[in-house]
């Protein structure tokens, strides 16, 4: 994602800091999530279908193998020779410690690989797996610790089957702080439910707080999801195209500069994805947001001033 001049991007941001550029590589470590395995319930969340989004989904987890892999496609597709290991699938650090080292440790060994995103609910980050990823920046990689959050209103969350609320959010960003982790925050436009201007109070909610990166989503319905069977009911209708334009724009204009946005909209494959059409078409999205910021003489931060 760059739109130059106007949003401070997870890419230039790792230009400025490494001088080159620097590559997220989505793995699957064969995670699963509390809220899927019983221990806070069944089924997961109602949006959520992996396949979606982690295109190693079927792979076995051999994270090395994988590592190489990504490396191939995206030297070919953006030229990059640095990565980070981005541990994408489900809940990345719901397993003992001595397990969720050896995965982490099996990737920071592949050349070139120089850091760790690691993508994980509020609730599954004690302080055990934070002191783990503040010992690895502090021997010198590059560290994320990405919280899924997708809303600030309870409501929601519930709604949605999340397990946990914006308390467990709260206090993950807190013991995060403490150990002086970058925590990239996750937030959904469009959950069941909810108004735009709700999506909006969740932002502001989160900046509140205080993340270091943000990650915006349109909310799309794929297959074999709780969220599907909803959606052919017709007790749920997704987000408009310019609606989510909108609500973006109105939200990186309301985040501090300093803030990276590692991603301002997801796609999913068109095979399992359902509606809307447009969650197909990432550039299109992207071009929309920079057009609207263009056009409202608008860019990152721009509202706080």
């Amino acid at each position: 994602m760059f739109l130059p001049g106007v949003v401070h991007s997870f890419g230039q941001a790792m230009l400025e800091k490494y001088g080159e550029k620097v590559h997220k590589l989505a793995l699957n470590a064969a995670f699963t999530c509390p809220n899927r395995d019983g221990s806070k319930g069944r089924g997961g969340c109602s949006f959520c279908n992996n396949r979606s989004f982690n295109p190693n989904t079927n792979k076995p987890p051999n994270i090395q193998l994988q590592i190489d892999s990504g490396k191939q496609v995206i030297l070919k597709r953006t030229g990059a020779r640095k990565y980070l290991a981005y541990f994408q699938a489900y809940t990345n650090t719901y397993a003992d410690i001595a397990s969720l080292k050896q995965l982490y440790e099996s990737a920071l060994q592949v050349k070139n690989v120089i850091g760790l995103s690691v993508g994980t609910r509020p609730d599954c980050v004690p302080d055990k797996v934070l002191a783990l990823l503040a010992d690895y920046q502090q021997q010198g990689h590059e560290v994320w610790l990405e919280l899924g959050l997708q809303s600030a209103f309870d409501e929601t969350l519930q709604r949605v089957n999340r397990g946990h609320g914006f308390a467990e959010y709260r206090d993950a960003v807190k013991r995060a702080r403490q150990y002086h982790l970058k925590v990239c925050t996750h937030l959904i436009i469009g959950l069941p439910g909810e108004t735009v201007s709700q999506s909006v109070i969740s932002h502001q909610r989160v900046m509140d707080l205080g993340t270091e990166g943000l990650k915006l989503h349109p909310l799309h319905v794929v297959k074999g999801t709780q969220l599907a069977n909803e959606w052919r009911k017709g007790e749920y209708q997704p987000l408009g195209f310019k609606e989510y334009v909108l609500t973006a724009s109105e939200i990186i204009k309301n985040t501090p500069l300093e803030v990276v946005f590692h991603r301002l909209t997801a796609t999913a494959r068109e095979k399992i994805l359902l509606a809307p059409a447009w969650c197909g078409k990432k550039w299109q999205v992207l071009n929309a947001i920079h057009d609207q910021l263009i056009t409202d003489q608008a860019w990152q931060g721009s509202a706080l001033n």
